[in-house]
């Protein structure tokens, strides 16, 4: 992978970047709940390109805590700022969304809390149960910040145990000072080794291509996940999700995606997903082996 120039907005997306609308009985009805509940999917306000895919297998994503995040990561599209109070009655109104839904795997993200003592994770643990207690059928991904590595903090989410725990490092060493400012690229290792040496049955984390790492530093970032234990790795390419975001280097290609799948099979991860449009709740449900 080159270290290419920066890629204006104008630079036509290639083909295999090119997305369907979702179509099908079972996206048309979910879009109708969504619609007339009001219901807050991530899915829906991110724009998902591979929403109809995953509605289509009964899975979506949920972020929880609000939609004002703490930190102001170079990538995210999610506003910073101040966040609201903490909604305690939010859990119930998730697990009501996921028996609306009828949703067969759920994935939970949150924006990040460090204006909070607990970085949210009270609120965290009282939604894996509040799920648990209404759709007893549903399997669980949570997709967590880092809490700033606080171990009583990750520690709530290890003693609900979710079916699966997430973390993303995002991006390579030498980047993530710039696409993850108030992130630490050894400190998110530390949560996922950390949250698999206690017992956690499948652990995951992601990372995004395009954004002027090298071939060699994405090959060191899957060895180093694969020493922290990390069973399961996304892999997919960045959009810029406006122009005051980092810019797209570079575009990367099916070929290298599928070269990359093939490094951390080898390596020894149970699942890698690779591909332009992979994100990280893609394909979640077959995540469960």
């Amino acid at each position: 992978m080159s270290d290419n120039s920066v890629i204006t907005p104008r630079t036509k997306k290639p083909e295999w970047l090119r997305v369907k609308l979702p179509v099908g009985k079972k996206y048309t009805d979910l879009r109708g709940l969504v619609d007339k509940y009001k219901l807050n999917t991530i899915c829906t306000s991110g724009s998902c390109p591979n929403m109809g895919e995953c509605w289509g297998e009964g899975t979506a994503t949920f972020m929880i805590l609000g939609n004002i995040c703490t930190r102001s990561c170079g990538f995210c599209g999610v506003k910073t700022g101040k966040p609201e109070t903490v909604e305690w009655d939010e859990p119930e109104k998730v697990a009501r969304s996921i028996y609306l839904m009828k949703i067969k795997h759920a994935v939970i993200t949150s924006v990040d809390r460090d204006d909070l003592k607990d970085g949210g994770s009270i609120i965290w643990a009282e939604t894996v149960e509040a799920i648990r207690r209404t759709n007893p059928n549903t399997t669980l991904e949570t997709l967590i910040p880092d809490f700033r590595g606080m171990k009583n903090n990750i520690d709530r989410i290890i003693e609900v145990a979710p079916d699966v725990i997430s973390h993303n490092v995002e991006t390579v060493r030498r980047l993530t000072r710039e696409v993850r400012i108030q992130a630490q690229y050894d400190r998110s290792l530390e949560v996922l080794s950390y949250i698999k040496d206690a017992g956690q049955k499948r652990t995951k984390s992601g990372i995004m291509l395009g954004l002027g790492e090298k071939e060699e530093e994405v090959i060191e970032t899957l060895h180093d996940l694969h020493k922290a234990k990390v069973d399961i790795v996304t892999i997919g390419q960045y959009l810029q999700p406006s122009k005051q975001h980092l810019p797209v280097h570079e575009f990367i290609t099916p070929e290298q995606f599928d070269t990359y799948k093939k490094i951390g099979l080898d390596l020894g991860f149970k699942y890698v997903e690779s591909g332009a449009l992979v994100r990280s709740s893609y394909r979640a449900e077959k995540h469960l082996f």
